[in-house]
């Protein structure tokens, strides 16, 4: 086997449109955009950011699979029938090959060799190619029936001469602060490593790959089992990420809880705890698998590798206390974001009371010489306006002097002033 080499059949590419039938498509589309009324255009952008908003809540749901009752054990549940992504890397010490491939069949003369074969499907869709993927590897029906139909619960399932792994690899969206969940299932042999994959976008094995191929580390002097290990590394260090960003979004939110607590701000404490619920409930099931995968004296791995994966343990309870400790900063952020409420609301009580306090006497004095009786000498007097005047004056400046030194008027300039 030679250096790396890709091998893949020559690409079907799209007839291209000429630019002035793309024109006209724009222009028609900004004519169609334009014509629309304000209101109808403001409801279209309300109602596409509510099904962006219900795509990234699908996006997070974790509910586990279950099978119809009464169904046959190893039925299949696809969902969709577009083909998935194979891609093939057939590695040793001295070189490797990289293809692309359609036909499952084509991967048989790659894991009957010595080299290690990691096959990575991208996407779960087509029953007829994942049957093949099923016979070519001579899976039980039971574990590709795990693999295809998700989500399943991580965990470690070992059968005659394969280990079937069950992983969550979570990302960061790119345009949104949430992040993206799914599966991937690792089926580990004696000299081959096969990796489905829910998603067929983007994932986190780039480095991995950029090591095989160009040849970094130790990896091309390992087995499969070694493989497995970096591969699942990876997928743990993908939450750091995901959980520095939570870190941030959560010092904003604690400084927007004191300062300036709103109905949004509640909603986004809601969305912050079903987050880190979701996060927890992928990282706690995997945390056991790999202790599983640690304990058990399983020949597929070997006494070095288990040396690794101990560590890769160390960082899954890393991740783990990680979520714990924003979750219970986010359930702080509650009991936080009422007592702002509280004491939002006591201040403008204190306020309010501050206002009436002043204008009850003024009021006194105005509705005794707003009586309509003849016998008030106070009323003939030359100077009886003005004198009324600076009464009411001074009572109102005297209890303004009052409050201002009781320290009234300075919590309440300070909350005003947080509060823009």
């Amino acid at each position: 086997m030679s250096d790396c080499t890709p091998e893949s059949g020559t690409p079907n590419h799209p007839e291209p449109r000429s630019p002035a039938t793309d024109q006209s498509h724009s222009d028609s589309d900004l004519h169609s955009k334009a014509s629309l009324p304000r209101k109808t255009r403001k409801a279209q952008r309300v109602r596409s950011r509510r099904k962006s908003r219900r795509q990234g809540r699908q996006s997070l749901e974790v509910d586990y699979f279950q099978d119809i009752p009464g169904s046959m054990p190893g039925t299949l549940r696809v969902k969709s029938d577009a083909p998935p992504e194979i891609t093939l890397i057939d590695y040793n010490d001295f070189g490797c090959v990289r293809a692309e491939m359609t036909n499952p069949v084509d991967i048989i003369p790659y894991i009957d060799t010595e080299s290690v074969s990691w096959i990575d499907l991208q996407g779960i869709g087509n029953e007829a190619i994942l049957q093949q993927v099923g016979q070519v590897f001579e899976l039980h029906p039971l574990m590709l029936e795990d693999v295809v139909n998700v989500p399943q619960r991580p965990k470690v399932e070992e059968y005659d001469d394969q280990l079937l792994l069950i992983a969550r690899m979570v990302r960061c969206q790119t345009h949104s602060d949430s992040f993206i969940t799914e599966q991937v299932s690792f089926i580990l042999g004696d000299n081959y490593l096969l990796t489905v994959q829910e998603i067929p976008a983007h994932d986190c094995f780039s480095p991995v790959r950029a090591r095989i191929l160009a040849a970094k580390g130790s990896i091309r002097r390992m087995g499969a089992d070694y493989l497995l290990y970096t591969l699942f590394d990876a997928i743990i260090d993908g939450f750091f990420p995901v959980l520095e960003s939570y870190g941030e979004r959560l010092e904003i939110l604690e400084d927007e809880v004191v300062t300036n607590p709103s109905r949004q701000t509640l909603e986004k404490i809601h969305r912050m705890k079903r987050e880190l619920l979701t996060l927890r409930r992928s990282i706690w099931p995997q945390r056991d698998a790999l202790s599983s995968l640690i304990r058990d004296s399983s020949e597929l791995i070997s006494d070095d590798v288990r040396i690794y994966l101990r560590d890769c343990y160390d960082h899954t309870v890393q991740v783990l206390d990680m979520v714990e400790t924003y979750r219970e900063v986010a359930s702080s952020l509650m009991d936080v974001y009422l007592s702002s409420v509280g004491n939002k609301m006591n201040e403008i009580m204190k306020f309010l009371t501050i206002v009436s306090s002043i204008f009850i006497p003024l009021s006194f004095i105005a509705g005794v010489y707003g009586m309509n009786f003849e016998n008030m000498p106070e009323l003939k007097h030359r100077l009886a306006y003005f004198i009324c005047w600076g009464v009411m004056i001074g009572i109102a400046g005297s209890l303004m002097l009052f409050f201002w030194r009781k320290g009234w008027f300075e919590n309440y300039s300070t909350i005003v002033k947080r509060r823009d």
